[in-house]
């Protein structure tokens, strides 16, 4: 017979309160807490290099019309 995922839950909490004492859980949680957040920054470290890698080197391309030592073409209204 399957227990539900509450009563597990409670069960593994009362262990662990059982293991640790009261007075260590607060440590605990921040310890994780803080595991979780740089997790979460490395993760998303990783996406942006990542990311960065697909867009490629940006190139510049010069042509006729902004290549140095050319008049410039464009026109401006008065």
């Amino acid at each position: 017979m399957a227990l539900p995922v509450a009563t597990l839950r409670d069960v593994d909490l009362v262990i662990v309160l059982i293991l640790f004492g009261p007075r260590k859980l607060p440590e605990i949680g921040r310890a994780v807490g803080r595991t979780l957040t740089e997790f979460k920054s490395a993760t998303r470290e990783l996406t942006r290099d990542e990311n960065d890698g697909k867009r490629g080197p940006t190139i510049q391309v010069e042509t006729a019309a902004t290549s140095p030592g050319k008049p410039d073409n464009t026109k401006t209204m008065s």
